[in-house]
């Protein structure tokens, strides 16, 4: 049994992980300040701990014993950091240097770095592979580069194997609704809800839709491998346009939603697609949830939740 710290293990992506650590017998601990996780996403058995990334002290006495550290803790989305671009930058530069040390004091050999296809911006190849010109069209972007660029300089100055995994649109059970979140989250809590869905621009722009178990199993992979260190785009290597993503959650709930076309939002790019021929050579990865069977999971999930449920109800 080995033990893990997962930074940010009560968020969407962060529990779901947990999860998998602990069926596969793994102690956690967990490190979030729940401003976007859930403590109930959190399983008994677990150790949360409610505090901030950036605080190096907690993180150094959490990692200790510790053999990796999963950094999944983050300022997340194009327009929250459009809105608040030094909130975002402290959290994802400053969170992961807390993070990085608190490793290098503890003599943990590797991190697993959550980051994000948003550091390439718009696309000059499709598909998009790890050394595409990197070009980021939002601070979001920029803030996880530049942590990209520091756990990477770790490996360098001090011995360390980190990897960073760049996730392109992650969907998928425990994900809620949020503003500044994924379109299908909002495309199903509107649906669900018999509300309009707003689509941006002219919905012919393409996203690369990989589901949160393909994710949960590129981090343990990632983790376990011996040889694994540098940067891994993680998607399915499928896109498909808004407008089919639309036509897929309707058949899916059997109804038809009503759908306006709003102005294109700042930050966003016209097309994503991942290539992820490096991260099957060097993690062994391949998406195994197609998009349909990974909505219909999703859909089925979202209208049983107790906490969108509850929260539905205080609107009324």
């Amino acid at each position: 049994m080995l033990q893990a710290l997962v930074t940010g293990g009560a968020g969407f992506i962060g529990s779901n992980l947990v999860q998998a650590l602990r069926s596969a017998g793994h102690r956690v601990v967990v490190l979030d300040d729940l401003s976007s996780g859930y403590e109930q996403n959190v399983e008994p058995g677990v150790d949360l701990v409610r505090g901030d990334v950036r605080d190096g002290e907690l993180v150094e006495r959490l990692a200790k014993g510790c053999s990796w550290i999963f950094h999944l803790a983050a300022s997340v989305g194009n327009k929250r950091s459009i809105d608040s671009p030094r909130l975002d930058a402290d959290i994802n530069l400053s969170g992961t240097i807390a993070v990085l040390e608190a490793a290098r004091k503890n003599a943990i050999r590797r991190i697993v770095f959550s980051s994000s296809a948003g550091i390439f911006g718009e696309l000059k190849t499709l598909p998009i592979a790890e050394d595409h010109p990197q070009d980021p069209d939002s601070p979001y972007g920029v803030s996880k580069l530049a942590a990209e660029k520091v756990c990477l300089v770790y490996n360098k100055l001090y011995g360390m194997s980190n990897v960073c995994l760049r996730y392109f649109n992650v969907y998928g059970v425990r994900q809620r609704f949020d503003a500044y979140g994924n379109v299908i989250p909002i495309f199903a809590e509107r649906m669900l809800r018999n509300r309009t869905l707003t689509i941006h621009g002219d919905g012919e722009q393409t996203r690369d839709f990989v589901n949160v178990g393909d994710v949960v199993q590129a981090n343990v992979a990632a983790a376990s491998s011996e040889d694994a260190a540098g940067c891994f785009n993680i998607g399915s290597g499928e896109r498909i346009s808004i407008n089919d993503l639309v036509h897929k959650m309707q058949r899916y709930r059997g109804q038809v939603a009503s759908v306006v076309h709003g102005p294109e939002r700042a930050g966003d790019v016209r097309h994503s697609l991942a290539d992820v021929r490096l991260a099957g050579a060097g993690l062994n990865y391949a998406a195994r949830v197609a998009i349909d069977s990974g909505l219909s999971e999703y859909l089925g999930w979202l209208e049983h939740d107790p906490i969108t449920l509850a929260r539905w109800q205080r609107e009324a």
